[in-house]
C-alpha cells in the first residue's frame, strides 16, 4: 500500500511537471496499468505534448464582464482588454470558431465588454442562468460540442473560478485545454499563482496572447503575414516600431534595375 501510494506521488509530481510517466513505472507493472484507477485518472490528466491544429480548435471567452474588471488586481486593465481583443481578431483571421458567455448579464458581473462584442460579432454568445462554471450549463456544452473541435482555448475573469473550473471539467471529458493567462483576470496575484498550479497539476496547458498568436500563424511565408504582423503590434507596442522600421528601411532601399 505505502509503495503504491509512494509511486502515484512521483507520478503526479511527473505530470505537474510535463514528463511522461512511463519512466517511473517498472516494465514489469506496466501491465497493471488498464486495472489501476488512479493511473488511469493520472494519465487522463497528461498535457498534450504538441502544438495546437487551429483547425481543431475553438475560442472561449468566459465572463469578460465589465463588473468583473473593476476586481481584478493581477494584470493591468487596459492590458486585460488588448489581449481579449487580440484572441477575438485573431480568431477572426484564422476562421476559429468563438463562443462568448456571461454568467448572469443582468446581475451585478456586468455585461460583456462592448469592444469584445464588436469584433467578435459573428460569435455564438451563451446567456447563462446563474451557473458559476459555464460548463455546468447545457446550452454552453451544446455549443462546444457542436463545432467538433476538441481543443478548447479559454480566457476569462475570474481565472480561479471562471477559467478555471470549466478548464478542468472539459479536461476531465478529453477535451484538450489551453488557458490564456493575460487574456485573463484574478482579484490577486496569489489567486492567480493557485490557480496556474491547479490547472497546470489538471493538465490544462497555460500560454499567452503572444504565444497563441505564434501558434496560430506558425509561419510567416503565408499571405496574410502582414495582418498577423499587425496583431504583435497591438499587444507588443516595440514590436509595431519594428514593423515600421523594417518597412521604413525596405522603401529607402535603390530599386534595382531590370
Amino acid at each position: 500500500m505505502r509503495s503504491a501510494m509512494i509511486r502515484h506521488a512521483a507520478l503526479a509530481a511527473a505530470i505537474a511537471l510535463g514528463f511522461g510517466t512511463a519512466a517511473f513505472i517498472p516494465m514489469r507493472e506496466r501491465s497493471a496499468q488498464a486495472q489501476d484507477p488512479a493511473v488511469g485518472v493520472m494519465q487522463a490528466t497528461m498535457p498534450t505534448l504538441k502544438l495546437l491544429d487551429p483547425k481543431d480548435t475553438v475560442f472561449l471567452f468566459l465572463d469578460h464582464q465589465t463588473g468583473l474588471f473593476q476586481t481584478v488586481k493581477d494584470v493591468p486593465i487596459q492590458a486585460l482588454r488588448i489581449n481579449t481583443l487580440v484572441l477575438a481578431k485573431l480568431a477572426k483571421l484564422a476562421k476559429i470558431p468563438v463562443i462568448t458567455t456571461a454568467s448572469e448579464p443582468a446581475g451585478p458581473n456586468g455585461p460583456l465588454m462592448s469592444e469584445l462584442q464588436e469584433v467578435a460579432a459573428d460569435a455564438t454568445y451563451v446567456p447563462r442562468k446563474g451557473e458559476v462554471s459555464a460548463w455546468e450549463n447545457p446550452d454552453f456544452v451544446k455549443a462546444v460540442k457542436a463545432t467538433g473541435r476538441k481543443t478548447l482555448v479559454m480566457c476569462g475573469v475570474w481565472t480561479s473560478v471562471c477559467v478555471a473550473f470549466p478548464a478542468i471539467q472539459a479536461k476531465a471529458e478529453g477535451f484538450n485545454v489551453y488557458a490564456v493567462m493575460d487574456a485573463s483576470g484574478d482579484h490577486s496575484q496569489m489567486s492567480y499563482e493557485a490557480t496556474l498550479a491547479r490547472m497546470t497539476a489538471a493538465g490544462i496547458i497555460p500560454v499567452t496572447t503572444n504565444v497563441m498568436v505564434c501558434e496560430v500563424q506558425r509561419t510567416w511565408n503565408r499571405p496574410d503575414a502582414a495582418e498577423y504582423g499587425a496583431l504583435y503590434g497591438e499587444f507588443a507596442p516595440h514590436y509595431k516600431a519594428v514593423i515600421e522600421s523594417f518597412l521604413k528601411a525596405q522603401s529607402s532601399r535603390p530599386k534595382e534595375s531590370k
